[in-house]
């Protein structure tokens, strides 16, 4: 289950009453931060915008590709560990506006994760460390350290043990098949 805090709206949905939940000018100001970083080729200067004007944790030696969409309501909400890959065209989110709520809920990546192209990580969840996201997965449930998970819906497709015993029995060199 993802850890979201739950806040109910009256009258009209929870999107209509967004500047009631958020301020305009900090939507502005993440806006183009956020879009800013998404074009720049440089690593560290993404990663450098996204500690200093988003208030994102971000890992050492952490690399979002091009085209990565942060939360632009709530960024502050994202936490990402170090040596870990973002793949092109991911979108983290930190909130949900729905009907008659909202959500928000904390995002956590681990250390060493690579995450796929074109994956959509919804709020409250959390990846442990030195996990696999295939490309194109939607992340709605937490992801077990040292685990390979892909799809939609999103599942297990290997264990922390099992993915240890194929890289033992087939190594980065290719297996004596």
């Amino acid at each position: 289950m993802r850890r979201t805090k739950r806040y109910p709206v009256e009258g009209a949905n929870s999107l209509w009453h967004v500047y009631k939940t958020v301020p305009f000018l900090k939507v502005v100001k993440n806006f183009l931060v956020i879009q800013t970083a998404r074009y720049t080729p440089f690593l560290g200067m993404k990663n450098w915008l996204y500690r200093t004007f988003l208030r994102m944790k971000v890992g050492e030696q952490t690399s979002f590709a091009l085209m990565v969409m942060l939360d632009v309501m709530f960024p502050e909400k994202i936490s990402v560990g170090k040596n870990t890959v973002i793949g092109y065209n991911t979108t983290i989110l930190a909130h949900e506006y729905l009907i008659k709520e909202y959500r928000l809920g904390e995002v956590v990546i681990g250390d060493r994760v690579m995450i796929g192209a074109n994956t959509t990580i919804l709020p409250g969840i959390t990846i442990g460390d030195d996990s696999i996201v295939s490309a194109g997965t939607l992340v709605h449930k937490d992801v077990p350290s040292g685990s390979f998970v892909g799809g939609n819906p999103m599942r297990v497709i290997y264990t922390k043990e099992e993915l240890e015993a194929r890289w033992k029995n087939d190594s980065i060199y290719g297996s004596n098949r």
